[in-house]
């Protein structure tokens, strides 16, 4: 089969497509058919030589796919059958034409989606459900703060915040993207960060209360801001470290405003975990995306073998929704 392997840390020229044996199912596994894979930052991180994939894991980047059941392991338990269409959560090896991955992270294709754009949901929906829903307990009139509204974890969130009931306010870099954060993804509130100063600008606009809940990607360049923006009893969420591993975090605030600061990622999860997530979305998420509430945004396909130019247009930030690599 083919895969993309990165040949040394760099930008998107060390991406390289290689002929390489197909996996082989092992227990509890089942083997998928690739039809499409998502980009992530994770992906770039891995490419620049900062995030490793977790130990026994494929070298091999992408964490999310869309394809077709080719085959199972032994001590499969899940029922599927060949052929069934399917998402996956994996922890490595998606940019290829197959991928064996345990069964728990496994679903079947949320109704009215085709198979390419299917590929668009698995990790957005796996990371925004467990962290807004599961880790901040995000409730009905509540006001969550989303940093980067328009790349894959920010249309996800908004739209996911919104069907639950939450007030939504969002942060982008530019106003052509504050206004499709509005407009087309139904923020009620959206602030261009080179602007204005975010706590402030929320505050402001939000009737001078900050945010329940934040939703960042970005890590320590944003942390006191964050801190700033939070309400009373808030629940900063940090997925992502854009912006940095170490940052000076105001204590005296946080004890004053009763808030609290997580920070969790989803690769390193174990399998059962995993599991437990991806049933949540299928319970919780799909039926939202089956009825039109959350809608999956592509904002454009790739081959395969243009991998390097699909990272190229990621790094480039000018995407609204997902891209994705198609086999």
């Amino acid at each position: 089969m083919k895969a993309v392997y990165i040949s040394e840390p760099g930008g998107p020229e060390v991406l390289e497509v290689r002929d390489v044996d197909a996996p082989v199912p092992g227990q509890g596994e089942v083997l998928i058919d690739v039809v499409a894979a998502g980009l992530n930052r994770a992906d770039v991180q891995q490419r620049r030589g900062f995030y490793p994939p977790p130990p026994g894991a494929s070298e091999v980047p992408g964490l999310e796919v869309s394809g077709r059941i080719a085959g199972f392991g032994p001590g499969v338990s899940k029922p599927f059958s060949l052929g069934d269409k399917v998402v996956a959560l994996l922890a490595g090896g998606g940019y290829a034409q197959q991928v064996a991955v345990p069964a728990e992270q496994v679903l079947r294709v949320p109704e009215g989606v085709d198979l390419v754009t299917a590929a668009s949901l698995p990790e957005v929906a796996a990371t925004v459900y467990s962290n807004l829903i599961m880790t901040a307990q995000l409730q009905p009139g509540e006001t969550v703060l989303i940093h980067g509204a328009t790349g894959g974890i920010g249309t996800m969130a908004i739209q996911l915040a919104k069907a639950f009931g939450a007030r939504v306010a969002t942060t982008a870099g530019s106003d052509e993207k504050v206004s499709t954060a509005k407009a087309f993804l139904g923020a009620d509130i959206a602030i261009n960060y080179k602007e204005e100063d975010f706590p402030e600008s929320l505050r402001r606009q939000n009737e001078g209360k900050g945010a329940d809940v934040i939703l960042d990607v970005v890590g320590a360049k944003y942390l006191p801001q964050n801190v700033d923006a939070l309400a009373d009893y808030g629940r900063l969420v940090v997925i992502g470290l854009q912006g940095g591993t170490k940052g000076e975090l105001d204590l005296g605030l946080l004890l004053k405003k009763r808030a609290a600061v997580v920070a969790t990622a989803l690769r390193p999860r174990p399998v059962a975990e995993k599991g437990a997530i991806m049933t949540a979305v299928r319970d919780a998420v799909w039926p939202l995306v089956a009825d039109g509430r959350i809608r999956p945004l592509v904002a454009k396909t790739f081959p395969l073998d243009q991998v390097g130019a699909a990272h190229r247009y990621f790094d480039s930030g000018d995407h609204v929704g997902k891209v994705l690599l198609v086999m």
